[in-house]
């Protein structure tokens, strides 16, 4: 029970936190906010502070931040219509700032007390090897890309192997020396100490670096932009069709799977352990929410900045600005399918729990 209310404390955490990005700019440029609410749904505390409403509404799935002129032609000189381009452009991208900011301060809290980091080094090769040498690859280089994707962890190398298989083979590059070695492998059939053959590529990764300050600010870096990528693979799965709307997962769906991490590592390492893994995790859906609210899909922060350039476009070309009825329409049409793809994949969470 303790991590479902852990889970749903760092959603209304990060939900607060992405309408205060969008309240706190709106507010610096000068723009009116009539209100502002963590929740949706029905109201159950409000609070009028200047012009502006604060509310807490009953369901922990969203928020807003209302402000004069967002979804309708205000003739208020302080309505988010009547700002410059920067202004409504900083306004629309400070909520997704705000959890990229939150995950990275998350990220750099739990490794501010590392001792040590793995690298992404090859520290051996098995017997047999095929590859090695000055023209293959040696202990000591550095795994620098695998598939055209740049290895940045340890752990990353599992991660592209398996979201971007070629088969039995692989495109390696590998630093030596400073230089950029472009090497192609392919697993080859090899024995165990038990006598029983397996295949791969045969070769070892994952020394071990003092974790100094300035490595903690990097790998606290590269874990973020890991983030990042796995957002943009997932999406690829979706979109080719290697995953399905069914594999997504919602509110319920997270929840349940921080409960049970959290159970499971605490049962094997203890509460410590299981928090740290609960604050990786959050850490990720920060920056996850990040980079989905910036898709240029409509009710999304995305989606505003899209009509936003698109309307500068049509003042340079037209000196004629895009009706702002459209752009309601569209935005509440683009929330209506949101919504409707949230409930689906809610009640597939659920269906899944129940089973």
């Amino acid at each position: 029970m303790v991590y479902i209310l852990i889970a749903i404390l760092i959603f209304g955490i990060l939900i607060g936190l992405h309408e205060f990005g969008h309240f706190a700019v709106a507010k610096a440029c000068g723009v009116k906010v009539n209100e502002f609410s963590i929740g949706m749904g029905p109201l159950l505390f409000q609070r009028k502070k200047g012009e502006t409403d604060y509310s807490l509404r009953l369901l922990p799935i969203g928020g807003y931040c209302a402000m004069e002129g967002e979804e309708e032609d205000s003739q208020d000189e302080r309505a988010l219509n009547r700002q410059p381009f920067w202004k409504q452009f900083l306004i629309f991208v400070a909520g997704a700032a705000m959890n990229f900011l939150t995950g990275l301060l998350i990220l750099l809290c739990l490794y501010a007390g590392a001792a040590a980091f793995y690298t992404n080094e090859i520290v051996a090769l098995n017997d047999g090897f095929p590859y090695g040498g000055e023209d293959g690859v040696m202990v000591g280089d550095e795994i620098y890309k695998i598939n055209g994707e740049r290895i940045y962890l340890r752990g990353d190398v599992a991660t592209i192997l398996q979201y971007k298989s070629r088969g039995d083979s692989m495109e390696l590059v590998v630093l030596r020396d400073g230089k950029k070695l472009t090497r192609t492998l392919h697993k080859q059939s090899y024995i165990d100490e038990n006598g029983q053959e397996y295949r791969a590529y045969g070769f070892s990764y994952g020394n071990i670096t003092e974790a100094t300050p300035l490595l903690k600010l990097k790998y606290t870096w590269y874990n973020a932009l890991d983030y990042v990528r796995l957002v943009r693979l997932s999406l690829q799965m979706l979109v080719t069709g290697a995953a399905g709307v069914n594999d997504l997962s919602g509110p319920v769906g997270i929840v349940s799977t921080i409960s049970e991490m959290g159970q499971e590592t605490e049962a094997e390492a203890g509460f410590a352990a299981a928090m740290e893994n609960v604050l990786f995790f959050g850490a990720m859906i920060a920056v996850n929410l990040a980079v989905m609210n910036l898709l240029p899909l409509p009710a999304l922060d995305g989606g505003r900045v899209l009509i936003l350039i698109l309307d500068a476009i049509a003042m340079l070309l037209f000196k004629k600005k895009i009706p702002q009825k459209f752009e309601t329409v569209i935005n509440a049409a683009g929330f209506v399918l949101l919504m409707g793809l949230m409930l689906f994949v809610t009640f597939n969470d659920v269906v899944k729990l129940v089973k």
